[in-house]
């Protein structure tokens, strides 16, 4: 595709429906599974995700990093996808995010729309333009031509038959574009998401609790039987998140020194839900009532920096003691 070109409605059979939007209410989704997290064996990882069923979790989310140095398991979340949607019955698999500007828009589209159809409707698709030079660079693209890529692409998309969209983005140009097609919005979790709620609210004036509803926030998830045992897991855990924040500032050329130590006390009120199940239990009524939306992303793994055996304890805990009342209170 040239920035030349328009969008085109691609053709497809008969037989595949519109799909529908994912099912009303509140929906507690699952993310985190990116990069080294998604390392050991196939049948283990897709197991973590059948269990995460069972235990009533909706959905949940993978990126899409392409290229990447070193390789991960899964470049590919459309081909992940298919994987376990054909393992589960009833688990929503989202894209957080494909990264528009490497694919082709028209053979994307028949994707999509297969992979929406074989599954009975349970793909969610959240878009984005991408920010990773070593990925464009290879691929030849430049970065100056990532959002007309990017826009021209999701035209594309919604031209035709589709499953439900979701863009994310930081910026005021990607959150105006999302509120100019009535996309709803993949909410950030570093950095969290306060600074698009306020772009979103002055670009979508009287429309905006519409689409706040029906956008996804995201949080780290970090439940004990008590609060001073949450506390200790915390405690082993800022350490970790730091080094980690070094290393991508220096992927993006910044130097160690220049880099803040973590606010442990903003982050756990912006960006952490945490604590014993019924502290947690609060957190959530109050987090979603203000916000208000209805769809939560929860990172029970840190971004990979717990093991996943560590983060399905968190899971049948959270799925126990809190997802049971939280449905209850909040349908």
């Amino acid at each position: 595709m040239t920035l030349g070109d328009t969008p085109t409605t691609v053709a497809i059979s008969a037989a595949a429906p519109s799909q529908p939007a994912p099912p009303p209410g509140l929906r507690i989704d699952l993310a985190g599974w990116t990069r080294d997290a998604t390392r050991g064996s196939a049948h283990d990882f897709f197991a973590l995700f059948e269990t995460a069923e069972q235990l009533g979790f909706d959905g949940v989310w993978f990126s899409e990093f392409r290229l990447a140095s070193p390789d991960w398991p899964y470049p590919s979340p459309l081909l992940l996808a298919a994987a376990l949607l054909a393992r589960t019955e009833r688990l929503r698999i989202g894209t957080a995010v494909l990264v528009l500007p490497l694919h082709k828009p028209q053979l994307l589209a028949e994707e999509l729309q297969q992979l929406a159809f074989q599954s009975g409707g349970r793909l969610d698709v959240g878009l984005g333009r991408g920010t990773d030079p070593a990925t464009l660079n290879a691929l030849g693209i430049r970065p100056e031509d990532t959002r007309p890529l990017f826009e021209k692409a999701c035209d594309t998309l919604l031209a035709g038959p589709h499953p439900p969209l979701y863009i994310g983005g930081t910026t005021a140009e990607s959150i105006d574009f999302a509120v100019q097609r009535d996309l709803p919005l993949l909410l950030s979790l570093e950095p969290p998401e306060a600074r698009q709620l306020t772009l979103l609210d002055a670009a979508a004036g009287a429309a905006a609790p519409g689409l706040r509803a029906r956008s996804s926030l995201a949080r780290y998830v970090c439940i004990a039987p008590t609060r001073a045992e949450a506390l200790a897991q915390l405690e082993q855990l800022w350490p970790r998140l730091h080094e980690r924040r070094v290393y991508f500032a220096a992927k993006r050329g910044v130097p160690s020194h220049e880099v803040q130590p973590i606010d442990t006390s903003r982050m756990l009120r912006e960006q952490f839900v945490w604590g014993e199940a019924e502290q947690c239990l609060a957190q959530l009524k109050v987090l979603l009532e203000h916000t208000g939306i209805q769809a939560l992303r929860c990172v029970f793994n840190a971004n990979g920096l717990l093991d996943n055996t560590t983060a399905l304890a968190h899971m049948r805990l959270f799925a126990r003691e809190v997802l049971p009342v939280l449905r209850t209170q909040l349908a």
